[in-house]
């Protein structure tokens, strides 16, 4: 079992200690809109008041760009709960957010049945 301060509760047998859920004190909406692929960016303010140590790790992740699905898999946290910690940073102004930059038009025909095409390929 690793020591409070070295990073998430662990024990090898059991997992994670402290449950996703608690991390984000039970909410599971965020209160920004974000998805898998928005960027989140350290902004460099200091949050004001009290954030978890996963609200820390976050902010030392997002000091470059990053998708909010990287950002979920560098803290082992599911991404809704992810989602959660970093709305609590956009609205307190440690980060900001944008979304993705599409270079072709998401609902563009050749584009979705290229992707269907590939996921039959796959079955």
């Amino acid at each position: 079992m690793t020591a409070a301060g070295d990073g998430p509760w662990l024990d090898d047998a059991a997992g994670r200690l402290v449950r996703p859920f608690t991390v984000s004190n039970g909410r599971t909406r965020p209160t920004v809109a974000l998805d898998l692929v928005s960027q989140v960016m350290a902004t460099g303010a200091t949050p004001l008041g009290y954030l978890g140590p996963e609200h820390a790790q976050a902010i030392e992740r997002c000091r470059v760009p990053v998708a909010v699905a990287e950002v979920a898999a560098h803290l082992k946290l599911p991404v809704a709960v992810t989602k959660v910690l970093l709305a609590d940073l956009v609205d307190c102004g440690a980060l900001t957010t944008k979304p993705p930059a599409f270079h072709h038009n998401p609902t563009d025909r050749a584009l979705l049945e290229a992707v269907l095409d590939g996921l039959r390929r796959q079955l």
